[in-house]
């Protein structure tokens, strides 16, 4: 009975982290694309403090949203770690150790987020600064934001290439599956590296990360419709007994 349980189950795994994984891009994309990036007025620090200040909700619920991702990415670590370990054990642990470190640098950055919120307040102690001044510093905050997404996402893409390394490994995944994850990982690096070291540049490279999104949404839809090819993820699993 020990033996049937164990073989049903990657399946299951598999399918509750394809959901998982799908609403953390759904929930990154609200976001990022339709919340922050419609308040945030690029270079214009007085218009972004207005449009913060008019929609105080809704940049709170991107904050939410945001922690909501983050709190499905634990699960869905602990799935591809299961789903992948019996390619190389020691692998898939540190692919879990990337990913745990961009999850903790990310759900830190939020309090960047906040940061704008407590700025343009109606406290008392904010008097001893003029408005001008308050959405300058609200400003400085959001960009801090976008530094200390880049740079969780630098872990991130070693944990992709290392995912991808192990998909591709697998026999029990497409190997394709391996390589485009590997591919999200190598424009996380590109994009994060270029903010970092010529941000001049970080504009125009940015569309880079469309490989990063056909990736991880190959997977998670893989991961939902099909699965795992479980003859082979139960030889896999002997072999490495």
């Amino acid at each position: 009975m020990a033996t049937r349980t164990t073989q049903t189950s990657p399946q299951v795994y598999a399918r509750i982290g394809g959901v998982l994984y799908l609403m953390i891009i759904v929930a990154g994309a609200l976001g990022e694309i339709f919340i922050r990036g419609k308040l945030i007025v690029s270079g214009n620090a007085t218009s972004t403090a207005s449009n913060i200040i008019a929609s105080q909700s809704l940049w709170r619920i991107g904050i939410a949203g945001d922690l909501l991702m983050h709190i499905c990415d634990i699960p869905v670590m602990l799935v591809l770690y299961l789903l992948l370990r019996p390619v190389n054990k020691n692998l898939a642990r540190l692919a879990v150790l990337f990913n745990l470190i961009q999850t903790a640098v990310l759900v830190a950055n939020k309090l960047n987020l906040l940061m704008p919120l407590f700025l343009l307040g109606n406290a008392d102690y904010l008097k001893a600064f003029d408005p001008n001044q308050l959405s300058a510093l609200a400003y400085l905050f959001i960009k801090a934001h976008d530094y200390g997404y880049g740079i969780g996402l630098i872990f991130f893409g070693f944990a992709c290439l290392t995912y991808g390394y192990l998909l591709f490994r697998s026999g029990y995944f497409p190997r394709l599956l391996g390589v485009l994850i590997a591919l999200a990982g190598l424009s996380y690096l590109t994009d994060s590296f270029t903010l970092i070291l010529a941000p001049a540049f970080a504009g125009t490279i940015f569309p880079i990360l469309v490989l990063a999104l056909i990736g991880e949404l190959s997977l998670c839809l893989w991961l939902i419709l099909k699965g795992v090819d479980v003859p082979k993820w139960e030889k896999r699993v002997l072999e490495s007994v």
